[in-house]
């Protein structure tokens, strides 16, 4: 697959590092960035993630053969508006958000009929942000999601596979809704809890004794994730509000569980939970 032009909107750590990986395969001529700081933008063509940048959305995606939303989910809409009207006949349209459901019968609907939407969700990142934090070696081994509806081009599907698949993601295919369900417990809750057990820190009936000072390996590898960047966050938990509250109440559920054990002093009924907690977590790890 050798594609003339690829324009990323939002040339940040996972911009970026698709920008790197894939101008290190020499899958495509020229990548193009897009984004409202000049600094970050300029910081991107240093590092080689993209040859050049743009400030204005019209020129960006001009003559791109393919535009990676790769922003914030709350700004798909209104970027997909302000590019409908600039972009070319057969172009493809995808990104790298972690909700897809409503998105994506929503942002088919912004774009014209001749150009194609392919939803996405590369699952890979780090706590970190920005495209200095971008590697192009981010996508090896990791599992891309795409999300194709009945009315989702095939050709355009099987090109954003191949890009995916030339920068080493593992890729698949799933209903969008069940998409958002399965993320809301492996990713959206562990960012919730993450979020959530850092605030419970500053409740008054800790807080002033400062826990922080006395934490070890196991607070801080627990929470890494709540160094993420809270504007993706919220956006992400907000777009997924049904099934995130979901995950939330059987999270809730099982807490209470367990709280329940620890009350009544049972032992064995904590172990049942432990071991299998411990039989998953093996799998997780693999």
């Amino acid at each position: 697959m050798l594609l003339n032009q690829i324009t990323i909107v939002g040339v940040g750590l996972i911009g970026g590092s698709l920008g790197l990986a894939l101008k290190k395969k020499k899958v495509v001529k020229s990548v193009v960035g897009y984004g409202r700081r000049r600094g970050a933008l300029h910081k991107a063509v240093s590092i080689n993630a993209i040859d050049r940048y743009c400030l204005t959305l019209p020129k960006a995606v001009k003559d791109a053969d393919l535009v990676l939303l790769s922003t914030p989910l709350g700004s798909f809409e209104p970027l997909c508006k302000m590019m409908a009207p600039h972009l070319k006949e057969g172009a493809i349209v995808t990104d790298a958000g972690s909700v897809k459901g409503d998105l994506v019968k929503s942002l088919s609907a912004l774009l014209p009929s001749y150009v194609h939407f392919v939803g996405g969700h590369p699952i890979a990142g780090l706590e970190k942000s920005g495209v200095m934090s971008a590697t192009g070696v981010l996508y090896q081994g990791c599992r891309t999601i795409l999300t194709p509806s009945p009315q989702t081009d095939p050709d355009a599907l099987k090109t954003v596979r191949a890009l995916w698949e030339s920068v080493g993601a593992s890729v698949s295919e799933m209903d969008p809704y069940d998409h958002d369900r399965i993320l809301s417990f492996v990713s959206h809750l562990p960012h919730v809890v993450a979020y959530a057990l850092m605030e419970s820190l500053m409740h008054p009936i800790v807080a002033s004794l400062n826990p922080v000072a006395f934490s070890a390996g196991g607070l801080r590898d627990f929470t890494r994730i709540a160094a993420s960047s809270p504007e993706m966050w919220r956006d992400i938990f907000l777009a997924n509000k049904k099934a995130v509250v979901n995950s939330i109440d059987v999270y809730q559920e099982t807490m209470a569980s367990i709280k329940k054990k620890i009350i009544k002093n049972d032992a064995e009924g904590l172990i049942e939970i432990f071991k299998r907690a411990n039989s998953i977590r093996e799998q997780v790890a693999k």
